[in-house]
């Protein structure tokens, strides 16, 4: 599977730089094979200490059928300028593929003590202190800049669950017993769960025309979809551009652009012990149609000038053209004419006359068209035309 990346908001614990407090990170895995190496979690940033650049590390992957953490310099051991020895955190209970087990990797700013619990048996602990023990000076953890986590990027298998806390691990949040002694999955939050994806880059004036999804929704369960798009993301919050509410394989209309992002909140039934559950969502989206060029161009030179001519697309798709022009032939790569540098936006015209070239010299020309709908959206080159300007011509 391709895995789960995930970047949190300023203010979230992963999503700030600086001095952190207590932490843990939460999940529950049902592995397929258990294989060496395969990696769950993965988060690599940086911070600056004293002028040097200092590489951070938290990792979590599979080794003889445990489950294995490094952790490299995350902690701020004194305002040191030098990097930290990596720490290693390692499961004793063997993870048994097709069968479920709980997570936590934990540490607490009170007592500098960092703990791996795996079905709510502590199987790992360190003092991250001075002294390396209880009685020591605490470190706090310091992260850099702030990077995406990524889960099960090489993993086989079910993950979920995670939840990231500004918290250290306890025992209530995990577990409860029932009248066997089994051991029951934490209970889901009754306000629900939600994710987003990047923004997603499709083509110029794009249109989604509907989003399908591979899901299970349990009765007393609901799973909500949003949708927004734009031809330019960088400007974008939580709130602009607007989220429209969608349903699944409804059809859309009104949502174009270059960019489509995608919302989907999913709410448990009123005990919060289930939950929807989505594996795969796809957004069905029409790109603009090239315009075909002209078929027929023509070249006449001038005097320190070309004029191209040509004649209209049969294609109703256009909207203009662009001319394209150069001194090889199939680069169009000139920059001195007096109408600007190639390619020149002409318009919804059929002829075109080119100043500031060069007597002597041959030019090389070509028409595209571009789509009535969207400029931007530009259909293949017409055939090549040629003309050398000579000062004995006519303008």
């Amino acid at each position: 599977m391709g895995g789960l990346r995930i970047r949190g908001n300023e203010g979230t614990f992963f999503g700030t730089e600086g001095l952190k407090g207590s932490f843990s990170i939460e999940f529950w895995l049902c592995p397929s094979i258990s294989e060496n190496g395969e990696v769950i979690l993965n988060w690599e940033s940086s911070k600056e200490i004293n002028g040097n650049l200092i590489f951070q590390h938290l990792n979590a992957i599979f080794n003889k059928g445990h489950l294995e953490w490094t952790i490299s310099n995350l902690f701020d051991f004194f305002n040191s300028d030098k990097e930290d020895a990596d720490i290693i955190m390692k499961g004793s209970t063997n993870i048994i593929p097709d069968t479920w087990s709980y997570h936590a990797l934990s540490y607490d700013c009170e007592t500098g003590l960092l703990e791996y619990v795996v079905n709510g048996i502590t199987e790992d602990i360190r003092y991250v202190t001075s002294t390396g023990t209880e009685d020591g000076e605490i470190s706090l953890v310091f992260l850099g800049t702030p990077s995406e986590l990524q889960f099960c990027t090489e993993y086989t298998g079910k993950i979920d669950g995670i939840r990231i806390l500004k918290r250290a691990y306890s025992q209530p949040d995990f577990q409860s017993a029932d009248n066997a002694g089994k051991l029951s999955p934490v209970q889901y939050l009754p306000s629900g769960g939600r994710f987003v994806t990047k923004p997603i880059m499709v083509s110029n004036g794009s249109t989604l025309n509907s989003i399908s999804a591979e899901m299970s929704v349990p009765s007393k369960t609901a799973v909500c979809y949003y949708v927004r798009s734009g031809d330019n993301f960088y400007g974008w919050t939580d709130s602009y551009p607007e989220w429209k509410p969608v349903e699944a394989d409804e059809q859309l209309t009104g949502i174009t652009g270059l960019y489509f992002q995608l919302a989907v909140e999913l709410f448990p039934d009123g005990d919060g012990a289930v939950t929807p559950s989505i594996t795969q969502i796809t957004m069905n989206y029409t790109e603009l149609a090239d315009p075909l060029p002209p078929f027929v161009v023509k070249a006449a030179a001038g005097n320190g000038s070309v004029t191209v001519s040509w004649n209209y697309s049969v294609d109703d798709n256009a909207g203009g053209y662009y001319l394209y022009y150069g001194t090889r032939s199939g680069e169009y790569l000139g920059r001195i004419a007096l109408e600007g540098e190639s390619p020149i936006n002409v318009g919804n015209i059929t002829s075109f006359t080119v100043t500031g070239l060069e007597n002597g010299t041959i030019y090389y020309f070509a028409v595209a068209a571009w789509s009535v709908y969207d400029n931007r959206v530009i259909g293949n080159l017409s055939k090549e035309v040629f003309a050398r300007p000579l000062a004995r011509l006519k303008k």
